[in-house]
């Protein structure tokens, strides 16, 4: 068991709330915002009912939370203003959207400033702290957390300020060099949670000291802040972690039977509770106990009930360890055969887990590379507004000379008016039909391609080293068509392919194509990027996904579903402009083929994607291998179909 997963607690307001629990309470909110009269008391609910929605429907959520926002800004309500900018940020960070949870969080912030709100101030910069330190920049998330101390120790706000002695203490802690100073953070936490009673947080504090002393095997001074974090969690399902890490060192002094109480302890609560991922952490520091005392037999046994509970949560990092451990307790016991078995699946589990230094480095430089995007917008945002403002600034100017001077160009000004009149429609139609042309032009071609076209009169075919190729089309679509009349079939078609186009923008693919019931679109073109692979899988689970509501929507009024086919592969193309009059952008190539390919060979309401693909994406994706097919010009060909996300736990926000 890692205690990672409390060392950065933003726990100021719990967003994991159960969802039995949320009925009553949110009916009982709608009711409140629907008998309001006030808009604040409004917008307040509506925040609240955005929190509420997290842990069961974001866009709900997200709804909510803009729904407060419009209603604070007409009512000039700044305070409300600020806290809905949060609500939203909240839910983009649970998505794991953080260059968007970042604006937001900064417009928050900027409300609050200038209102000279400092809890609320303090509170947005510790959450700013948090998306810094979840996306891997360690230095800019003790900046944002040592300002929010700061603030909260100014307005002597003691929630707040042990908070941030968590939060920084955990990103100090989460560097092997800079742990001696998170623990003097969590020191100091401690005796502020304990003076306003703060039960959880002197819980959390202690879990986190208590797991530096186990790492350093400095037992004697882990074991009370264990026992101290206990006795905070008693009855709460929080409770396994301090049971097990005091299982296991018991375990390495060799007293079993206090081990084992434990263990035990911690097994039930997770039990009771049903809480599965926290069962199988605790069914695992059980098995190492009893591998340390020589019961091999019963660790395997153990071992694989963890397994089995561990598998239903898809707790991955878990069952890698099981995996190894498995393997070398059949070692040990002589049975080679399950040995190499086990060590087989942990070699492969191993394989599809991102090692977390080339998560960090991925997820900074994606991170970057989002904000440096939205801080341009922002720049060409205040730039524009600058020259609207000079531009008025020019024109009183003309204003009034035009006003001193105004007779003497009466007689100029009545003589060029009609002239004046004329040459400004006649532009205005020239420029009319010029926008008019290059809209047509950038529906037909990529913007780069159409704007090479544009200035030089022609677009040189290019070659690309790697592009990812992505095939649709409707199984079946012969019987759709027969049971349709014309119209409607070309109707349904329009809506799927208008819908796809959406997608296809949104994760940044050029659409192709489409050749009847088939629709074709590419990443990596016409400007190269190293994220194409990942980006076509992900439109490509989005287009699947919104097959299924429109099939529900369907059965629902006794209509055939239509069953979609994806097909992705990732190779070597060339691509340009054909024709001379009605100009096409195509691609052509093996590549080509292959995704065609791996299309016809899929299933219904499936991705299926080719070995090249999959060495891409496999780190992001689980994915289920299918068998070869064989492919003109390449010979066999690997096919996976792609199962579930790897995800990265998400931190609580406060």
């Amino acid at each position: 068991m890692n205690g990672s997963r409390i060392a950065i607690a933003f726990f100021l307001i719990s967003l994991a709330t159960i969802a039995w629990s949320q009925d009553p309470e949110i009916d009982s909110l709608k009711n409140v915002i629907s008998q309001s009269k006030t808009d604040s008391v409004t917008v307040n609910g509506l925040i609240e009912l955005s929190r509420l929605y997290l842990s069961v429907d974001l866009d709900k959520a997200i709804a909510y939370g803009r729904q407060a926002r419009t209603i604070a800004e007409k009512a000039g309500y700044q305070k409300g203003l600020g806290y809905a900018d949060k609500a939203i940020a909240i839910v983009y960070y649970n998505q794991s959207n953080y260059p968007e949870a970042l604006v937001q969080f900064q417009n928050s912030l900027d409300i609050f400033e200038s209102i000279t709100y400092k809890t609320g101030i303090a509170n947005i910069l510790s959450n700013l702290g948090a998306i810094y330190y979840v996306t891997g920049d360690n230095t800019k998330a003790i900046e944002y957390h040592l300002k929010s101390l700061k603030v909260s120790e100014e307005i002597g706000d003691k929630m707040r300020i042990g908070t941030s002695m968590n939060n920084i203490g955990g990103v100090y802690k989460s560097n092997p060099f800079t742990e001696d100073k998170g623990l003097e953070y969590f020191l100091k936490g401690i005796p502020i949670f304990e003076e306003i009673k703060y039960d959880r947080g002197v819980g959390i504090l202690s879990g986190n000291i208590g797991e530096i002393y186990f790492d350093r095997k400095q037992y004697d001074k882990a074991l009370p802040y264990f026992v101290t974090s206990l006795k905070m969690y008693a009855g709460t399902i929080d409770a396994t972690f301090p049971l097990t890490m005091l299982g296991k060192i018991y375990a390495d002094r060799e007293d079993f039977q206090t081990a084992y109480y434990y263990h035990n302890q911690a097994i039930d609560i997770a039990g009771k509770l049903d809480a599965k991922f926290e069962l199988t952490q605790s069914l695992i520091g059980l098995a190492l106990t009893q591998s340390k005392e020589g019961k091999t037999k019963d660790a395997i046994t153990t071992y694989k009930r963890a397994e089995t509970i561990g598998k239903s949560v898809k707790a991955m990092t878990e069952i890698k360890e099981i995996y190894e451990n498995l393997s070398k307790s059949y070692s040990s016991i002589g049975d080679f055969r399950n040995a190499y078995a086990y060590q087989t699946l942990y070699t492969a589990i191993k394989d599809t887990l991102l090692n977390n230094d080339e998560v960090n480095k991925i997820q900074q430089l994606q991170f970057n590379f989002d904000i440096n995007k939205k801080e341009a917008a922002i720049d060409l945002l205040t730039k524009d507004q600058a020259l609207k403002a000079e531009t008025i600034k020019r024109q009183k100017l003309v204003n009034r000379a035009a006003a001193v001077t105004g007779f003497l160009l009466l007689l100029v000004i009545g003589g060029f008016y009609n002239r004046y009149r004329y040459v400004r429609k006649t532009n205005k139609i020239i420029q009319k039909e010029r926008d008019r042309s290059k809209e047509l032009l950038l529906n037909i071609l990529p913007e780069e391609t159409a704007r090479e076209l544009e200035t030089s009169g022609f677009a040189k075919t290019r070659y690309y080293d790697s592009v990812t190729v992505l095939f649709t089309d409707f199984k079946g679509f012969s019987t759709i068509a027969g049971k349709l009349t014309p119209q409607a079939l070309v109707a349904e078609l329009n809506d799927y392919f208008g819908t796809f186009d959406e997608i296809v923008g949104r994760f940044g693919l050029e659409k192709i194509k489409t050749i009847g019931d088939a629709y074709m679109c590419a990443g990596g073109i016409p400007v190269e990027n190293d994220t194409h692979p990942l980006n076509a899988v992900m439109a490509a689970l989005a287009m699947q996904e919104y097959m299924i509501k429109q099939n529900l929507d369907r059965e629902a009024r006794g209509e055939q579903g239509w069953e979609l086919r994806i097909g992705i592969h990732t190779g070597p193309i060339v691509a340009g402009v054909v024709g001379k009059r009605k100009y096409a952008y195509d691609i052509w190539g093996d590549t080509v083929n292959v995704a065609s390919r791996m299309e016809s060979n899929g299933e219904p309401g499936k991705v299926n994607i080719s070995s090249a693909t999959y060495d891409k994406i496999k780190e992001h994706y689980q994915c289920l291998y299918r068998g070869k097919i064989s492919a003109k010009n390449i010979g066999e060909v690997d096919m996976y179909f792609i199962e579930s996300s790897i995800t990265k736990p998400a931190l609580e926000l406060a």
